[in-house]
């Protein structure tokens, strides 16, 4: 057994987190060290933190020192107890409260134009990331997270999807590669996820093992939500077998892709115009969109080149899908503007949902639009431009 753990992050440039270091002891109770830039604010609550969570998994006797820069109580909680499985292996859980604004569900047909990424293990950019107006935030446990890092950052993703404010948005979580990703779902499905992301997707049956476990989950937690799923073709074998993977399971609702691994998986370089992605994209999209799911385009990882972004991003439209995902907040403008409709495609829409009202009204059972006819999934269509249209005018 380690005879000390640490745990978090400590330094120059760390905010919003804690390291904690724990020693386990015999006797003489909880002993906490604390240094910390609010300790005449704070101090006596964080110790007291540390001794409720310390006794909440059985540790009577240990020395702790904590390296505070500004963490949240849900953060000091998850890096404690991490700290404590790494010494005693004891799997109990301290869990922070549910705060009220996170009790929300999202629906199949949501919009999801934008989505940021946020490291899973660093709590700075979890705290204020809703008041960007991403329609998701994905809270990742994969590339983001170093390889000895993963463990604790499951606690505090944990931690975050029950204390961290979203603003509305779609609580995403993307899992790590399978079969570890089957691991990730323990710490995440109780906690109000709504999608989870399955990256490195190359066979429907990685969508049906994530799909079944998530199912066991929610049942042994006795809740009756819909948990969506969202895999990530990022190889040559996955974009091959797309449509398979789009229809896997009814829980899935949309795909993207990562053109990051798949340009190495083809032995090419990304670059600005994504010529070399082009076969791949499109054949996603086809298969979204005879899946009936939406096609989530890749990141655009240039953070500093924003016409570059606004190329992308028109680029993307043109190829049918429906969103991108961003890993920086200024992003998120770009896309929702450019994904927005135009005042054309307004139009059409208004002209379509009002011809097929008027055969309605009248009893017709055929519906025209000049000489073409309107069929539902038209119909549908149109609907959800000006349901989007009506979104985006915040931008």
């Amino acid at each position: 057994m380690n005879k000390q753990a640490t745990t978090g992050n400590h330094g120059e440039n760390v905010r919003s987190d804690c390291r904690v270091t724990l020693k386990m002891a015999k006797s003489g109770g909880i002993q906490v060290r604390l240094e910390s830039k609010v300790e005449r604010l704070f101090g006596n609550a964080i110790r007291a933190q540390a001794k409720e969570v310390l006794r909440g998994l059985g540790i009577p006797h240990a020395h702790v020192e904590i390296y505070d820069s500004g963490a949240l109580p849900f953060v000091i909680s998850a890096r404690l107890e991490a700290a404590a499985r790494q010494l005693t292996g004891n799997q109990e859980e301290i869990l922070p409260g549910m705060i009220g604004q996170n009790l929300y569900e999202t629906g199949r047909e949501r919009h999801r134009v934008s989505r940021l990424y946020l490291p899973g293990n660093t709590p700075s950019m979890m705290i204020n990331a809703g008041i960007h107006g991403p329609d998701g935030i994905i809270l990742d446990l994969e590339d983001s997270v170093a390889p000895d890092r993963k463990p604790e950052a499951r606690l505090l993703v944990r931690n975050a999807l029950r204390q961290v404010d979203f603003y509305g948005a779609e609580h995403m979580v993307r899992i790590n590669q399978l079969p570890m990703g089957l691991e990730d779902l323990e710490y995440v499905v109780p906690h109000q996820v709504h999608v989870i992301l399955i990256p490195k997707c190359e066979h429907p049956e990685q969508v049906l093992d994530v799909d079944a476990k998530v199912r066991e989950i929610l049942r042994q937690q006795g809740q009756q939500r819909e948990i969506f799923l969202m895999p990530i073709l990022e190889s040559c074998l996955g974009v091959e077998h797309a449509f398979s993977i789009a229809s896997a399971a009814d829980s899935v609702v949309a795909m993207a892709i990562g053109l990051e691994d798949l340009t190495a998986d083809l032995g090419v370089a990304r670059t600005r115009e994504g010529d070399e992605s082009l076969y791949a994209r499109s054949r996603m999209v086809n298969a979204c969109r005879a899946a009936g799911i939406q096609a989530i385009d890749s990141v655009f990882s240039d953070v500093a080149d924003e016409e570059g972004l606004r190329i992308a991003v028109a680029r993307s439209r043109a190829l049918g899908f429906e969103g991108m995902g961003c890993i920086h907040p200024r992003q998120i403008r770009l896309i929702l503007e450019g994904f927005a409709p135009g005042q054309e495609e307004i139009e059409k829409a208004e002209r379509i949902i009002g011809a097929f009202r008027e055969a309605g009204e009248k009893g017709l059972g055929v519906v025209a639009l000049g000489s073409k006819m309107i069929d539902p999934p038209v119909v549908k269509r149109a609907e959800r431009t000006l349901e989007l249209a009506g979104k985006l005018k915040r931008v």
